[in-house]
């Protein structure tokens, strides 16, 4: 299958649909409610997307599976550990019906191999097959060993991943 990522700096609207998908995914990991449907239907704004657009060094993506839509990634320059970082991937999407065909890996890889510099990855506490699957990631791409912490705060609940790309 060929994955390639797409710039969505003009498919704003494309991600917000998307990530609809994602957060009705994503609420099994929550250890509460962090949101509900809106009056519209739709799930409020967690988190705010708008920074994607409009935030330096954020970069918001379309995955693309044989031409078709299959996800997003989201980039930005926000630190779950509150250590300095270049890149993290502030959301990652694939949807279901492309996982376990090699599409998040080849995804993740064209995101973040191109971008040299410090990366933090983090995972919520209860994704335990996005852990594995951004462990496996990390070991591929770094250039020395992987930082895995586990942080428990106001910022983070869950793995953090911390390495460098070269």
């Amino acid at each position: 299958m060929q994955v390639s990522l797409e710039s969505a700096a003009d498919k704003r609207a494309v991600v917000e649909n998307l990530f609809q998908f994602y957060v009705h995914d994503f609420a099994d990991f929550w250890e509460a409610r962090r949101t509900d449907f809106g009056e519209d239907g739709r799930f409020g704004s967690y988190p705010p997307l708008a920074a994607y657009w409009t935030e330096p060094g954020a970069q918001p993506y379309l995955i693309r599976a044989d031409g078709r839509i299959a996800g997003f990634a989201l980039i930005d320059r926000h630190a779950h550990s509150g250590l300095p970082t270049d890149f993290n991937m502030g959301e990652f999407f694939v949807a279901r019906h492309y996982r376990r065909e090699g599409v998040g890996r080849a995804a993740a890889l064209a995101a973040i191999c191109p971008r040299r510099g410090l990366w933090e990855l983090a995972v919520a506490r209860r994704n335990t097959g996005a852990l594995a699957f951004w462990r496996g990631v990390a070991a591929q791409i770094a250039t020395g060993a992987v930082d895995e912490r586990d942080q428990d705060d106001d910022r983070w609940n869950g793995a953090i991943l911390r390495f460098v790309v070269r």
